[in-house]
């Protein structure tokens, strides 16, 4: 690399955002987006606060375990002998040898000085990650960087797991950015990461980095440092060196568990799936170096680009795959990569900023379904997200047009509402295309995981748990039947009991289609109608939260868990209420959240949706029978009463009404598969000849009027040239204006 490229490196590692501030950007109104900055630095000391309190509270011999185990009383620095014979200690000798002063400290003082301390260097952190954005940096992204990526970090799962183990991993990140971005001189910087890599030895892959980008001092620095500091280690804990250099490869098969799901490295994930021995070592040193030369080559790449901090979350991420050992703590690097841009469109980068979020704040569990089949997946899915930002995500390029412009949404019309307060949200626009598919499947996955977790916390977290208080709620609801005159759930329970072709259909119904239906209903939606997928799929979201406050508010025991009203439990037979057995569901579900019914709720939504926007009346007619048919089955096997049902209909109504309120009257026009429509700033291109009236509507459109209407008369200037589709709205007209 010439001179001209190690100066544009530099620039890029010395330049703070303010030097874009207010470069042709028009954002919010400064008083705004200050009032927003205090609102997130708020929520970022609270998020600190918090982390503090929980690991304070913590009874001793629970929190800090790590930390005990090398400092405590009788923890690996205190005993006698080679800090690895008891399986605990998987640091560098080194970091063992930076540890040791602490072994005399106060217990009580040690603990609040190290967690305080690490909340520390994680604000350092965020503020380091925030000063080193690649540019330019709009002025509200330089205002609002940093107590984001605090919040960030404080929630992310590698935070969580070092305060509450009192673990050391945080440091090297802090180091290496520091060195990258902070220190003055190439000399500094190198000693910086050096130390960094003399306690994580996988730090040394930042070197090449270094070295390729031009700073040659400082990988000599480094090169340097991280030799000297091993030396001193050498030679204060010669037993210890040898068998963490020599004797394991570096770190490799340190620990009581190499194999186990926190270790997300090549070399775990190869012990996961069976393989020992010296295959498995060759296949970790052959994919650990296609990996190494693959990944450091596209960091390397970033870099020259003008996009550092990314290239070090890349370099990171590579770290963490071809470690021997990359346990929870150790993998913030992850996070980092979250500031590259990925897709051209504007409504498409959000999906990779979200994905690499949810991965690393929530527990894999969540973010893949419990099937066996999936379980490789599951197990790996840090790993396998750091082996895609190193090798695969195509981030874009600072000289791609789409870098800062992306291809605009385009937005529908606002449908006039018969009330001029809707929507309540004008903002809240209408957006026509297809949403981004990957990110659609891991919102609804983290959804159901979210909605599971909260049926079982409204009975503390176990299927009985709150019995007494649902079976009470369960003879009120028996009693306000009674006195309504609807109370048919025990004539139609033991109809089906002793009607075999009954009890056959419904419980198969039952049983089958609760999920299937509503999926292929929005599957059938995002393909074909993308808008009314959305518009259909709010209100699905907004009738499901509601009902989770039903559950959590009201528990209420279904019929066939009512003990002395004889009802009979069609699917699963006659049942220990004190040890019930539900087959599969059994530790997955509260089978005491049943106000309101969700079965019916799910299945009236669907029925819904098909009549309105189904184009046959045959179609509609199909459609509608679902919930009927789904009512039938959840009184006939004991599973509901009938106000659980009204329940569910209630939400489900609920739903489609916050839709409305929220975002306005539904929007009945289609775009045509693979017709993009004008956004802002974008000019419609130049036609001869006069304007034409809008193509005739495909088999996607509602009505011919209203297609005709949208695109204007015959002649005027409302209607787009040549026959092109319609200007959805005034602020993806040429120019991208909007009226005051």
């Amino acid at each position: 690399m010439g001179r001209e490229g190690r100066q544009g490196v530099a620039n890029v590692e010395h330049r703070g955002p303010g030097s874009a501030l207010g470069a042709g950007t028009s954002g919010p109104p400064k008083a705004r987006i200050e009032a927003i900055r205090v609102a997130l630095w708020l929520i970022a000391a609270v998020l600190a606060v918090r982390q503090a309190a929980v690991v304070l509270r913590t009874p001793k011999g629970e929190r800090l375990t790590d930390l005990e185990t090398w400092i405590g009383p009788n923890g690996v620095l205190h005993v006698k002998g080679s800090l690895y014979d008891a399986d605990k200690f998987t640091g560098t000798p080194f970091a063992g040898l930076v540890l040791k002063p602490f072994a005399s400290s106060a217990e009580q003082a040690l603990g609040w000085a190290w967690t305080f301390g690490t909340l520390g260097l994680v604000v350092a952190l965020g503020i380091v990650a925030a000063r080193a954005l690649p540019q330019p940096v709009s002025r509200r992204a330089s205002l609002l960087a940093a107590p984001v990526a605090i919040c960030l970090l404080m929630l992310s799962l590698p935070v969580r797991n070092t305060l509450h183990l009192g673990q050391t991993s945080i440091i090297p990140v802090l180091l290496v950015l520091l060195g990258c971005f902070a220190a003055r001189g190439e000399r500094a910087s190198g000693i910086l990461v050096g130390v960094a890599a003399a306690l994580q030895p996988a730090v040394l892959l930042f070197a090449p980095l270094l070295w390729f980008t031009g700073r040659r001092k400082a990988t000599a620095s480094l090169g340097l440092t991280f030799a000297g500091l091993t030396a001193v280690a050498w030679a204060a804990l010669p037993h210890d060196s040898t068998t963490y250099w020599v004797h394991h490869l570096a770190g490799a098969g340190l620990g009581a568990n190499p194999a186990a799901n926190a270790n997300q490295s090549l070399h775990g994930a190869l012990l996961r799936f069976g393989l020992q021995g010296p295959l498995e070592i060759g296949l970790f040193l052959a994919l650990g170096a296609a990996v190494a030369f693959l990944g450091l080559r596209r960091a390397v790449r970033y870099a020259k680009d003008g996009q550092l901090l990314l290239a070090v979350a890349l370099t990171g991420c590579v770290a963490v795959a071809v470690s021997p050992t990359s346990w929870q703590h150790q993998l913030l690097w992850l996070l980092l990569a979250v500031v590259g841009r990925v897709g051209k469109r504007a409504s498409d980068r959000y999906v990779w900023p979200i994905a690499i979020v949810l991965v690393m704040t929530l527990p894999s569990k969540m973010m893949l379904p419990n099937m066996s089949v999936l379980d490789p997946l599951r197990d790996n899915v840090v790993l396998l997200a750091a082996l895609a930002s190193a090798l695969i995500v195509p981030f874009l390029s600072r000289t791609a047009p789409e870098y800062q412009k992306p291809i605009p949404t385009s937005y529908a019309d606002p449908v006039p509402a018969r009330w001029k307060w809707v929507p309540l949200f004008p903002f809240w626009r209408r957006v026509l295309t297809r949403p981004n598919l990957l990110l659609e499947l891991l919102l609804i996955r983290v959804g159901y995981s979210a909605y599971q977790q909260t049926r079982l916390a409204a009975t503390g977290g176990t299927i009985s748990g709150g019995r007494e208080r649902a079976e009470a709620h369960g003879e009120q609801i028996h009693s306000i039947e009674q006195f309504l005159h609807i109370d048919i759930e025990h004539w139609f329970n033991h109809l089906t009991a002793r009607t075999p072709w009954m009890e056959s259909f419904f419980n198969f119904y039952y049983t089958s289609f609760h999920f299937v239906v509503p999926l292929s209903v929005l599957a059938i939606l995002y393909l074909r109608r993308p808008a009314q997928y959305r518009w259909a799929r709010s209100a699905l979201g907004f009738a499901t939260l509601l009902a989770l406050v039903g559950f959590w508010g009201y528990p209420l025991a279904p019929p066939r868990l009512m003990e002395d009203l004889g009802f009979i439990d069609t699917i699963h037979g006659p049942q220990d209420f004190s040890q019930p057995d539900y087959g599969t569901l059994t530790k997955l579900t509260n089978q005491y959240a049943a106000m309101p019914s969700l079965h019916f709720g799910w299945s009236l939504w669907c029925g819904l949706t098909i009549a309105i926007l189904a184009p046959k009346w045959w179609m509609k007619a199909l459609g509608l029978l679902h919930p009927f048919f789904t009512v039938c089955a959840i009184v006939g096997t004991g599973n509901h009463w009938v106000l659980d049902a009204v329940g569910g209909a209630a939400v489900v109504g609920a739903g489609f009404g916050l839709t409305y309120l929220l975002q306005g009257p539904r929007v009945k026009e289609v775009l045509k598969l693979g017709s993009p429509r004008p956004g802002p700033g974008i000019p419609q291109p130049a036609t001869a000849g006069p304007p034409a009236r809008a193509a005739a509507p495909d088999r996607l459109t509602e009505s011919a009027p209203e297609e005709a209407e949208a695109a204007g008369p015959a002649g005027s200037g409302d209607g787009p040239p040549g026959g092109s589709e319609p200007v959805s709205s005034a602020r993806d007209a040429p120019g991208g204006r909007t009226p005051s």
